[in-house]
């Protein structure tokens, strides 16, 4: 490296005084036009999201409770409240539901939707009380028996205060990508800036009785500044009659399909997680109870991908290390995936689908699934793209999509 160093010292002294300045100038330049033609051939590819929807079982507010089907016991999944969650149920080829439905599970889908009047005055606390203790009351109801849980991003930090809130209700819980000490590997920097920013938070609340879209986006986007150029200009040099592309923008079109958050959910989650690190602080409660992972009264995985850009490895890390503490049974996956591409990437029905599944068959008193089953690595799903003369219309990819991430 001091070599190469040296070389190139040597290399630029002899060049002309400009000569860095201009080839700097046409690299830019030749990036930033890849990108935006990247973002043209997303705006125009003819993609559409062509899923049949999945039965609701159970409702309350804005809230449905969605049934994957399966003729084994029930996996009941939560997901993040800032984007959606059919995440897990991507497309024909990216749905770890519907493959879970073909492996001796019958999976069930917290569908967050967007927030009604009946949300408007929740923290996360009620989201969990008021939306998740019934929905599962219902499943066990329906059911019978506990149930294991999965939690996706900070649907895992609810997931987790709901199995110590059911705790005779939940077999087993899974924490995928979920972060819990929100100021590991340089994240208290990040928490500073929020709760110095605590009025700014609060003005923009009052001002549109939300946290926008728009504001969330550029608040993830910041985490990684440098993403947006790269992966439309990846792209572009995409043939764009391929599955690839498809996938792609199967994927932007979820990242962009946000829901907004209510007041004190914003604020529980701004200021106190990300702010003041009130999780692994020990400092949130739900229903007067801190919600601290030694409590556990189940075994836990955790899925934490290591190449994770939006949780760090550390972060997620953090909650199988507490729960340790007070004797929870603690198995770690680490997928060599990023946060999104471990659910629905390439490699996910190898990296995670499968190993989800042998973790939880055991704590869900599944059977093997019928050897004529497809198994994980070569899944390709139930649906398939419509051709263009028959393609559902859909409504145009608008421009304040464009950047966000």
């Amino acid at each position: 490296m001091r070599d190469q160093a040296r070389s190139l010292a040597a290399e630029l002294a002899r060049s002309p005084d400009d000569a860095v300045a201009r080839a700097l100038v046409a690299e830019v330049g030749h990036r930033f036009r890849a990108m935006l033609d990247g973002i043209r051939l997303y705006r125009d590819h003819p993609y559409v999201r062509d899923l049949a929807p999945m039965p609701a079982v159970w409702s309350a507010g804005g809230v449905r409770l969605v049934d994957y089907g399966g003729d084994g016991p029930p996996v009941l999944f939560v997901p993040s409240l800032v984007n959606r969650g059919y995440v897990l149920d991507l497309s024909a080829q990216r749905s770890l539901l519907r493959w879970l439905g073909t492996q001796g599970f019958h999976p069930y889908l917290v569908d967050w939707g967007s927030p009604t009047a009946a949300e408007r005055p929740l923290d996360l606390g009620g989201y969990v009380l008021q939306r998740l203790v019934p929905a599962l009351d219902h499943l066990t109801a329906r059911h019978g028996g506990a149930v294991p849980i999965v939690g996706y991003c900070m649907g895992g930090d609810l997931a987790l205060a709901l199995a110590l809130a059911r705790s005779d209700a939940v077999s087993a819980l899974a924490l995928l990508a979920t972060p819990w000490d929100f100021h590991a590997e340089g994240g208290a920097g990040r928490g500073r800036l929020l709760v110095a920013g605590r009025d700014g938070i609060e003005a923009s609340l009052k001002l549109a009785g939300e946290m926008p879209v728009d504001a969330l986006q550029a608040f993830f986007l910041g985490l990684d500044p440098s993403l947006s150029l790269k992966k439309f200009a990846a792209f572009a040099a995409m043939d764009q009659a391929s599955q690839g592309a498809a996938d792609f923008v199967a994927l932007e079109d979820w990242l962009n399909d946000g829901v907004p958050l209510v007041p004190a959910v914003a604020r529980d989650c701004l200021i106190g997680w990300y702010g003041e690190n009130a999780t692994a602080r020990l400092g949130w409660q739900v229903d007067g109870e801190v919600v601290d992972p030694a409590r556990l009264a189940c075994p836990l995985l955790l899925a934490v991908p290591a190449n994770d850009r939006i949780v760090p490895p550390g972060s997620a890390r953090a909650a199988g290390t507490r729960a340790a503490s007070g004797g929870v049974a603690v198995t770690e996956i680490a997928p060599p995936l990023g946060h999104i591409g471990m659910v629905v990437g390439s490699r996910a029905a190898a990296q995670l689908w499968q190993p989800l599944a042998d973790w939880l068959r055991p704590h869900a008193a599944v059977q093997n699934p019928p050897l004529s089953m497809t198994p994980a690595g070569r899944y390709r799903g139930g649906g398939r793209l419509q051709s263009k003369n028959k393609r559902p219309k859909r409504p145009p990819r608008t421009a304040k999509q464009e950047f966000t991430t």
